[in-house]
Order: structure tokens, then sequence, then C-alpha cells
């Protein structure tokens, strides 16, 4: 695998100011077999906090609705992004010709048996596999990842080595966590449920991971390479 170079000027940067969380910090030297991420939140969390694109500062997308949480640390991968690359594999394996990719950094949710109080920070993780996650037609996938000498968790490499309850417990959280039965909004009796949008047909390896994470490494170049070229012509100035 292609290791990512450090660039001193972005490095210097770093010391200086704080970095923007997708866009100013690196997916890491050893990426796709280890990576990065900015977790946005943590497994008490009863608020949705995502990051704000353009301030790169952690923000409320909106209350849980009821009182399912996320099962593990979630957040994204910078440098990262779900465009052409990302929806063309989905389409190639689901057969949907209508799925393109979701526009955002590519999702990652980390294993760890640490109980962290807050997101907004950063952490090495191993992924380990991926849910193949559609959200209407867009390809919104969750890549699965062990916390880095994680004790409980650090060890593994592959998600067929994770019990299935948790996989399908990570599966309920994202096929439920946007709906509201529709008993409660009066639009059917009680004990029917909203049709979801969403659907997760594939639970993928940590080969298929790694081909993620590089096509959307790729989507993230080909969408944003001319913003971090001005950056560094920028910094560099006259004098360098």
């Amino acid at each position: 695998m292609t290791k990512t170079k450090h660039d001193p000027i972005w490095d210097m940067m770093g010391q200086l100011f704080r970095q923007h969380p997708w866009h100013g910090i690196s997916i890491g030297e050893d990426a796709p077999e280890c990576v990065v991420c900015y977790i946005e939140m943590v497994t008490t969390d009863t608020v949705k906090y995502e990051l704000d694109k353009a301030t790169g500062l952690l923000k409320v997308d909106r209350p849980q609705k009821f009182s399912n949480v996320c099962p593990t640390l979630y957040g994204l991968i910078p440098q990262t992004y779900c465009a052409e690359g990302v929806g063309e594999r989905c389409r190639e394996v689901t057969g949907k010709e209508d799925v393109v990719g979701d526009h955002d950094p590519l999702d990652i949710c980390v294993l760890t048996e640490k109980v962290v109080s807050h997101g907004d920070f950063l952490l090495h993780a191993y992924p380990i596999g991926g849910l193949r996650m559609i959200d209407g037609n867009e390809a919104d996938d969750k890549i699965l990842a062990v916390m880095k000498d994680d004790r409980f968790y650090g060890h593994i490499r592959d998600v067929s080595e994770l019990p299935k309850p948790l996989i399908d417990r990570l599966k309920h959280y994202f096929l439920t966590y946007k709906e509201i039965p529709d008993y409660l909004s009066g639009d059917s009796d009680p004990g029917t449920a909203s049709a979801s949008r969403v659907e997760i047909p594939e639970v993928y390896s940590r080969e298929e991971a790694w081909n993620v994470i590089q096509k959307s490494q790729e989507d993230y170049s080909n969408h944003f390479s001319d913003i971090k070229r001005m950056l560094t012509q920028m910094l560099r100035g006259p004098w360098l």
C-alpha cells in the first residue's frame, strides 16, 4: 500500500493553528491498514453531533428521537470523500444503478472497551470491515474498525471475528435511528412502523473496507486537490 507522505509546511501549520478535522489532518502514513479518525460521537451521546464542514467545529445535528445511542465511537476519516468512486463501487456490488456517493467524508465506527466522555478528538484505528449502507439512493458506507492498542478489541483484524449480536446491533441502529414509528405520528395503527429508506445489503470484509477507503481517498483528491495546492502555495510564499 502507498504511504501518505508528510508535508513539512502542513506539519508546521498544525503547530500554529487548529487544523480542520476533515481537510487539515492526514489520514495517516499507514492507510488504509491503519487510519486516523476524527470522533464526533461517543456511546453516551443522546444528541447527534457532526462536523460543520465550513468551520471545522463540532455542531449539534439533532437530538436522538428515542433512547437509541450509537453502539461505538462514531466519526469520519480525514481527507476522504464519498463521490463517484464510492458510488460506482456500490453500484457494482448491489446492482442498484441509481446509487451515487453521499458527498460526505467516509464514516467510521470504532470499537473500544473504554468509556469516553465526549467527542472532538483523534485516534488511530484498524479498519476490519464495513456496512454497505444505502440511504435513499446514496452510498453511505460505515467502515468498522478497532481502536489501536485497545485491550479488548485491538487484536481483531476482520469483521468475521466479531460476535454476530454486535453486528446486528450496529445494523439495527443505522436502520432505525432516523425513523419515527407511524403510530406515534398518527399515520397508522400501533405496532406498525414507517417504511425505511435505509438499507444495508452487505457486511463486507477488511479487504473491501480498504478498497472503499482508497476509493474515497481518490474521490477526495479529485474534488479537493486544488484547495490543498492553493493553500500550500500560499503557505510557502515567495520566500521559500
